[in-house]
């Protein structure tokens, strides 16, 4: 029993561990004026090429639209400042975890269940990246680009803060911090 109880801490490490929180980064054109950007619409044509549903689609640009005016930004129809884009992107993942645990010859006396070997798991999830672009609408040149990955979920409560979770991450990145 005390050999179990040694490995608890360690099978608890390992199951924080495979929680798979967000990961960002973003990429920016070093030589735009972020500080005259105030409206925003969506590039249209572009969002309509994303394979994602329709659903989803909604939940990300309401996800966008509140990060944006939480930011300053008004969303303008006429002739905005910057046009948002966005790309999607998943893959199915697989991890396979061998666990040895018990006694073997040299560590007792006598035969016990784990003496030929553990455990083995099988944990399937589907890993997915969101790709957040702003265009400068007068320039029409790409002048930031925001990427986030991370475990998606397909449970449709879960799904709006799965997805809020992934722009709100994603554009607290934004606007860059420009070293002079």
């Amino acid at each position: 029993m005390k050999k179990t109880l040694k490995f608890i801490p360690l099978l608890l490490l390992f199951v924080l561990a495979s929680c798979s929180s967000i990961r960002v980064n973003s990429d920016y054109d070093k030589n735009a004026s972020f500080d005259g950007y105030k409206t925003y619409a969506y590039h249209k044509t572009g969002i309509d090429k994303v394979e994602i549903s329709d659903l989803d689609k909604r939940r990300i640009l309401r996800s966008i639209d509140e990060a944006m005016a939480a930011k300053g930004f008004t969303k303008s129809d006429t002739n905005p400042d910057l046009l948002i884009n966005f790309f999607t992107k998943e893959r199915e993942q697989v991890d396979v975890n061998q666990f040895n645990a018990g006694w073997g010859y040299g560590w007792g006396w006598g035969w016990n269940p784990w003496m030929w070997g553990g455990t083995t798991s099988i944990n399937r999830y589907t890993e997915g990246t969101l790709t957040i672009d702003f265009i400068d609408n007068k320039k029409k040149e790409l002048i930031w680009q925001g990427m986030g990955e991370g475990v998606l979920t397909k449970k449709a409560e879960k799904k709006d803060e799965n997805i809020n979770e992934f722009v709100s991450k994603i554009l607290a990145q934004y606007p860059p911090v420009v070293k002079k």
